[in-house]
């Protein structure tokens, strides 16, 4: 579900220890512009304390009411915002708490912090970024917790930037990212990162396909288009560094067939200090590759 389509609710990842400030700004932002309520979500995880077995009662009880008190400051915070709110609670595996609660609530996007440039790396992204982005059934986005301090802060009023790869999320992606440059009055900057062959050719693929993406010359939304060769994660990393956008779009495809490390939207989940927000296909895409899949294997 693209933004255009009404953001009505976004869950928010909390902790108990202040990385997810950055986070919750964030997603105030977006549900004060859209209307839409925050579901503050707090994943138990037994497994960060002790083995389960070994677990006191009093351990996790302890656990809760502390969880609970975080949760009902962050709430009142929210409301004097004008934001309305909502808390979950719930014991088991973070990543899958957070899909469940996005489930339960037809949530239209998550978002979830990371430590920011000394923290950041492919422990933090391979354990729970890329898993949430994955499997939740709507978009992540990641704030890292120093994405509004020093030489990251963005410019105020910067555009928002689209990375275009093709894949099944491509559309989806130019959608969302066209609603939040109408919602927020910024301009729509393109990035298109050639192939080798298209580089060969001199294809300018923004002359050819931004309108097979869903996106519209001479609405209300400025656009602009950067065509770049090299490493697509580079090209990327380098044009948020000559920008400053305000947050970073990208079409993520439901499974990776590249071993180890992943491509390119979790090379900028761990490097980028600019917000990335990953936007998966739409449930007909998803439908279709399964139905593919099955056919392959009868």
């Amino acid at each position: 579900m693209s933004f255009r389509g009404g953001l009505k609710t976004v869950v928010v990842a909390t902790d108990l220890h202040g990385e997810a400030e950055a986070a919750l700004e964030y997603a105030g932002k977006l549900a004060g512009a859209y209307g839409a309520r925050i579901v503050l979500a707090h994943g138990l995880d037994p497994l960060e304390y002790a083995a389960v077995d070994d677990l006191p009662e009093q351990v996790l009880d302890e656990l809760s009411q502390q969880a609970r008190n975080v949760l009902a400051k962050l709430s009142g915070d929210l409301l004097a915002d004008g934001i309305r709110s909502h808390s979950e609670i719930r014991q088991g595996d973070v990543v899958q708490t957070l899909v469940d609660v996005a489930r339960d609530y037809q949530a239209g996007l998550i978002v979830l912090g990371s430590k920011g440039r000394e923290g950041a790396g492919p422990v933090l992204v391979g354990a729970i970024t890329e898993r949430l982005v994955r499997t939740a059934p709507c978009p992540v986005l990641a704030v890292s917790a120093d994405w509004n301090a020093g030489p990251y802060r963005p410019t105020p009023g910067g555009p928002v930037l689209l990375a275009i790869e093709r894949n099944e999320a491509a559309s989806e992606a130019a959608r969302t990212a066209y609603s939040l440059a109408e919602t927020f009055h910024r301009h729509l900057l393109i990035l298109h990162v050639r192939t080798s062959a298209e580089a060969t050719a001199f294809l300018n693929p923004c002359s050819t396909r931004i309108e097979d993406y869903g996106i519209r010359s001479g609405g209300s939304v400025v656009v602009d288009c950067i065509v770049k060769d090299g490493h697509t994660a580079t090209a990327i990393l380098e044009t948020v560094a000559q920008r400053h956008p305000s947050i970073l779009v990208i079409g993520v495809k439901r499974t990776s067939h590249t071993p180890g490390p992943h491509g390119t939207a979790f090379t900028l989940l761990a490097c980028s200090r600019v917000p990335v927000l990953c936007v998966p296909p739409p449930p007909e895409s998803q439908r279709a590759q399964q139905e593919e899949v099955v056919a392959v294997e009868m």
